[in-house]
């Protein structure tokens, strides 16, 4: 069955100001539906992985995928992925401190909220081009990573609880160049409730 477009959990509008109504639009409508189209059309010339899963696609880079589609479900099969949990992890009146589990594992391994926001932070800054910041739960606690393009560390076998979204399209129409403000204001968007239901379930 073709991958179809998840709904967004809250309005268009339901993250201003700290990221604007035409940017979710856009984002989701147009660059998310794309990666999920790009996906469907590659996978027509490979009709035994039409019933597999995204994370049995991505899974050891791709490993099932033939080589001649295989870069284009990498990109958009982990464009999907990336999106459909991208979603899911903010909120509208969310940010604060994480809570629970997660919250634990945070200042286990980071010491503080702080220094994880900050970190977290420069992981986002400083991946070159485009990209994701995640945070990805270990066998003894969290880390901090980054990968590029529409890469997702279910592809190396790790899993991601969280994860910022740095293209330029997330954040180009309200923020211009200025990612450091976009990942500031994206802090107050974290739905920590999901985080945590995610930390919990993970591998």
């Amino acid at each position: 069955m073709a991958f179809s477009l998840p709904p967004l959990p809250y309005a268009h509008n339901a993250l201003e100001p700290h990221i604007d109504t035409m940017t979710m639009e856009i984002h989701h409508g147009k660059h998310h539906q794309a990666y999920i189209t790009n996906l469907n059309k590659a996978l027509e010339s490979a009709p035994d992985l039409a019933s597999k899963s995204l994370e049995e696609l991505l899974a050891n880079n791709c490993a099932i995928v033939p080589e001649a589609i295989r870069t284009a479900v990498r990109n958009n099969a982990g464009g999907h992925w990336n999106h459909s949990m991208f979603w899911q992890i903010m909120g509208p009146g969310a940010g604060g401190t994480p809570v629970g589990s997660v919250a634990q594992a945070i200042t286990g391994a980071f010491g503080s909220f702080d220094t994880f926001k900050e970190k977290f932070g420069a992981a986002a800054t400083t991946r070159f081009g485009s990209g994701w910041a995640w945070l990805i739960k270990t066998a003894s606690g969290v880390e901090i990573t980054s990968t590029p393009n529409q890469d997702c560390p279910l592809m190396e076998g790790k899993f991601p609880v969280m994860g910022l979204d740095v293209w330029e399209h997330a954040y180009y129409l309200k923020y211009q160049n200025r990612r450091p403000d976009y990942i500031g204001a994206w802090w107050n968007t974290v739905n920590w409730a999901e985080v945590e239901k995610r930390f919990k379930a993970g591998k």
